[in-house]
């Protein structure tokens, strides 16, 4: 930090430096050392046009502002993030965005689908000069496009987001029939500052996790019955928006899209970086992250992912000690200390709502399907095998040659294409902070009074009267 360099240089030289020179000395060396961001803005059509060639089928897109060309915003999707999501991923996206730390500032918008151990897997995201409604539609516009190429029937959706108006009406746009419900976290963030309670917040996420809709209002009733105020804030907000039970689409159990969170590392360490660099970082860390999952599903034996497999190990244990009368064929009446649940293996239901909503038989539909000797595994949801995991991740994120190897494409693209840095550039040095004191934060001013003609709202040197 500045003010570091300023107290070593201090100490080792005795020389007293003001603090801009001490980050303007730190800037030069930076620059030196990874290049100045100015060069790394100039060279991002040739370094998306680098993307393209080394990863075939992968979107790399920049944009300038026509009237100036400064930087608007970058997408980038690899083809084995689109191939792995469409062709072996759970029908979910998360939504999310994180704000850059260089002095360019901006945001990254960030897509993720979700693998079928439910880890994060990264499927676009986007640099842009800032968070506003317009990149929110632009990046869901490309998003939708890049499926729309890749796929002849895209799948039913569901989409996790904070559900922002930019957001929303983003989603609506592009994808007019998608589900589109609340990331948990963000909802039980507003309701924790609301009503700091550790009582009221373990029951709301009780009630946004229950499975049927008596499940929830019996949680509705005991946060009532502790606060009718939060009650009411709850009700409030439209349960088909973030309680499972009555949430129309599927989340397979993913309360929260947890986008942001899971990829913070791969972000932070480089949001300070020249743009160039911080994408680079990014690829190698999704690089890395394709080929340590891929050779970690190469040591599992079983027909699901470990997760999925747990989850069936423990129906089987506990489907043991269930009743069972069968109906016909398909239909099957399943007993338990709990209650009696009738169970449709032809459709896949059961009145629990769990093998509908997790993609998993539960466990009253793993006694129906072992009461007819069916293979249980038959009738999971094929993103939870280790075959499908093994195809989400079949394909390589491929490295970028160096720049000095890039071919200075400055005659083929002509002057528009030169993009310059951002207009919301960070100015240079410390950025003073008023603060007020808190013993005098929204206190009245004082009244003066002019010692000459004693009226108030000036000073004798000011007074207006003759003398």
């Amino acid at each position: 930090k500045p003010k570091e360099i300023l107290e070593e240089i201090h100490r080792v030289h005795g020389i007293t430096l003001s603090y801009k020179q001490a980050w303007r000395g730190k800037e030069r060396i930076m620059a030196a050392i990874r290049g100045s961001f100015e060069e790394d803005y100039r060279l991002l059509p040739q370094y998306c046009d680098q993307v393209q060639k080394a990863n075939p089928g992968s979107i790399a897109l920049v944009y300038s502002n026509p009237n100036d060309g400064s930087f608007q915003h970058l997408f980038i999707s690899f083809q084995a993030s689109i191939y792995g999501f469409l062709n072996a991923c759970r029908p979910l996206i998360g939504l999310d965005k994180t704000c850059l730390k260089s002095k360019d500032l901006g945001s990254i918008l960030l897509a993720t689908g979700f693998d079928g151990e439910g880890a994060v897997f990264p499927l676009a995201f986007a640099v842009v000069d800032e968070e506003n409604d317009d990149n929110w539609t632009w990046f869901l516009f490309e998003l939708h496009k890049l499926l729309e190429i890749n796929t002849d029937n895209m799948p039913k959706l569901t989409i996790l987001s904070n559900r922002k108006r930019c957001i929303v009406d983003g989603v609506e746009a592009n994808f007019p029939t998608a589900f589109h419900g609340f990331c948990l976290h963000y909802l039980a963030e507003s309701f924790h500052k609301e009503f700091n309670n550790s009582i009221l917040l373990p029951l709301f996420w009780e009630a946004a996790a229950a499975l049927t809709v008596i499940e929830f209002e019996t949680k509705i009733l005991e946060i009532q019955h502790i606060s009718p105020t939060a009650a009411l804030w709850i009700q409030n907000i439209p349960y088909t928006l973030w309680a499972t039970s009555h949430f129309e689409g599927k989340r397979f159990g993913h309360l929260t899209d947890n986008v942001v969170e899971s990829l913070n590392t791969w972000i932070s360490e480089t949001s300070g970086l020249p743009i160039i660099q911080m994408i680079e970082s990014i690829r190698r860390q999704m690089m890395s992250s394709f080929n340590k999952r891929r050779e970690t599903s190469l040591q599992w034996t079983g027909t699901l992912v470990p997760s999925a497999e747990r989850h069936v190990f423990e129906a089987v244990e506990l489907a043991q000690a269930y009743q069972v009368i069968k109906a016909n064929e398909a239909e099957f009446q399943v007993i338990t200390d709990n209650g009696s649940f009738l169970v449709d293996i032809r459709i896949r239901h059961c009145l629990c709502r769990g093998w509908q909503l997790w993609g998993l038989p539960c466990t009253h539909a793993v006694a129906a399907l072992l009461c007819c000797r069916q293979n249980v595994y038959r009738f999971t949801e094929s993103c939870f095998t280790v075959a499908n995991y093994r195809r989400a991740y079949s394909q390589s994120i491929y490295p970028v040659p160096d720049k000095r190897l890039w071919k200075d494409k400055k005659e083929d693209v002509g002057d528009n294409m030169i993009i310059r840095p951002p207009k919301s550039a960070r100015p240079p040095g410390w950025h003073r902070k008023r603060r007020h004191r808190l013993e005098t934060s929204g206190s009245n001013k004082r009244a003066v009074h002019c010692s000459r003609c004693n009226q108030a709202g000036h000073f004798r040197t000011t007074c207006p009267v003759s003398m």
